[in-house]
């Protein structure tokens, strides 16, 4: 028992810790401008880790779950970045246009569409699976980050059934009151970096 408290207090804090002030990142997206992280001060940020050829983003994506979450948040004054974290060489890795291209078959509301080659910002969130989910406050702190909702599935059915927790961040976020649950472990594909 005592090896393993000394080893638990060995072990760095995480990065990406709840309240603590969210990796400043800057990369190209699928429209062709470059984002970063400062032009989006004073606004409410969801990042979603995506790869399409991942079944759990297909549960959200072909049930219209994220479409439907992307354009209610984004109407309340929400930046929705999805980034792709994939390597060249790797599943799921995608070009500019590529992206570009997904978003419009899969009728993405998101805001922008990231593309993270050499997984910079994948690695500084600590991003493990697509969709891996972060809600950052108006202050630039990290609010939520975890899982979607509650039932790690790849079925489109369970949707309907889940408790989603990135609603309940923004809608809290957006009210200004305490998140109830605001750290959970994300479910999906391992991001390949």
């Amino acid at each position: 028992m005592r090896y393993l408290l000394l080893l638990l207090l060995s072990l760095p804090a995480l990065a990406v810790d709840i309240g603590k002030l969210a990796p400043a990142f800057s990369l190209p997206s699928a429209s062709g401008k470059t984002i970063t992280s400062t032009q989006f001060k004073d606004k409410v940020v969801v990042l979603e880790w995506l790869n399409h050829g991942c079944p759990f983003v297909r549960k959200h994506y072909d049930s219209n779950n994220m479409q439907a979450l992307q354009k209610k948040y984004k109407s309340q004054g929400v930046v929705w970045l999805s980034i792709i974290s994939s390597a060249p060489g790797k599943q799921g890795h995608v070009t500019a246009k590529a992206a570009a291209d997904e978003a419009k078959k899969y009728n993405s509301e998101a805001s922008e569409i990231l593309i993270d080659e050499d997984g910079t910002v994948g690695r500084a969130f600590e991003a493990k699976v697509t969709p891996h989910m972060y809600v950052i406050g108006k202050d630039g702190r990290i609010f939520y980050q975890g899982a979607i909702d509650s039932i790690a599935s790849a079925d489109i059915d369970d949707v309907a059934k889940a408790e989603n927790y990135v609603a309940q961040a923004l809608d809290a976020t957006i009210k200004g009151e305490k998140i109830k649950i605001a750290s959970t472990k994300a479910y999906g594909c391992g991001v390949k970096y």
